[in-house]
């Protein structure tokens, strides 16, 4: 499905009747819509199920994202399209999945838009206090030259398919017949200062660059992304169901993602200790605020898949399909008797 909102063309993957179980899913960092195929194939096909492609990504528009306001473009980008009667039903609250980036913006959405909002799956989300050290800076240019070049091959460790095989599973063989398509979404990354990585910014400490002020790796930055607070202030708190897995390299308290714990590692010359940069605990950082949104009121649920990565969804999928189905029917037993 094509439709316009807020100015810009959208590209949804649509599956299911209109009036079936209402359910979004939001695609992470270098991916689209069609990364939840391996799941949406597994998923009642009664459900209403929507996968649109984040501006930037896959057939969506690529409008720049202003950095400054986190990860607000696309999570009002979600809200217009909530409001289109097309994609669901006048007033419908679908449960919201996130994974990764996408975790975020769920976040971001349920802090704007919460009586939209039944329940949220959060997969692998990056830290409600952000994602990283350097924004844009911190990009591997290689990785964003091969991206932007379409490069398919596996002779590189910094290729798209070597970076889709290394960190998004555990286990590459977990990618199976679906590698070609998931490379696909990987590959339709829009790329430039606007969109990926974004624009770097001179930094006077380590490691000499810092977040700027457009693009995607900036938007996630902790300069610019910090909803801890809001979150746990949300109004009426839908349930949250956090899924990751233990062998998680991109968001995790070791994250070879983080410039800091690189540095500790040696990787990253220069690094100037503990003290002054300490390695970001994503994880763990994640778990403090959900139990801060507990004891508000809320409720959550960890789930913990053990030798996984950073795509449960991909890497057990049955399993995910399976964790999914008790959320929606919960979901829509929780609106059934508010409506009685």
């Amino acid at each position: 499905m094509e439709l316009t909102a807020r100015g810009l063309r959208h590209n949804l993957m649509v599956r299911g009747p209109i009036d079936g179980p209402p359910v979004l899913l939001v695609h992470g960092n270098c991916s689209s819509g069609a990364f939840w195929e391996p799941l949406v194939r597994l998923l009642p096909e009664h459900w209403r199920i929507v996968a649109p492609d984040l501006r930037g990504y896959g057939g969506t528009e690529a409008a720049p994202v202003d950095a400054t306001r986190g990860l607000r473009d696309f999570s009002d980008d979600l809200a217009a399209l909530l409001e289109a009667e097309e994609v669901f039903p006048a007033g419908a609250r679908p449960v919201v999945v996130g994974h990764s980036m996408g975790g975020g913006v769920a976040m971001q959405l349920l802090i704007d838009a919460p009586e939209r909002i039944a329940a949220l799956v959060l997969e692998a989300p990056l830290s409600p206090y952000g994602f990283g050290l350097g924004g844009a800076g911190a990009a591997n240019p290689d990785f964003v030259a091969r991206l932007a070049a379409g490069d398919r091959t596996d002779e590189s460790p910094a290729s798209p398919r070597m970076i889709l095989r290394t960190y998004y599973v555990a286990d590459p063989a977990s990618l199976g017949a679906d590698e070609e398509l998931l490379l696909d979404t990987v590959l339709s990354t829009a790329i430039g200062e606007g969109n990926y990585p974004g624009d770097a910014a001179p930094g006077d400490e380590w490691p000499g660059a810092g977040a700027g002020r457009r693009g995607v790796l900036n938007s996630m930055a902790p300069q610019w992304f910090g909803i801890a607070d809001d979150l746990v202030a949300v109004p009426g708190k839908p349930p949250v169901t956090w899924v990751r897995g233990d062998a998680d390299q991109i968001v995790s308290d070791t994250s070879l993602f983080d410039l800091a714990y690189l540095g500790k590692l040696g990787a990253v010359p220069g690094w100037p200790g503990e003290e002054i940069c300490p390695p970001q605990p994503m994880v763990t950082e994640t778990r403090a605020v959900l139990d801060r949104y507990a004891e508000a009121g809320g409720s959550y649920e960890e789930i913990v898949y053990e030798g996984v990565g950073h795509s449960p969804h991909i890497e057990r999928a049955t399993d995910f399909a399976a964790v999914m189905a008790r959320v929606v029917k919960e979901a829509a037993a929780a609106d059934a008797e508010a409506g009685e």
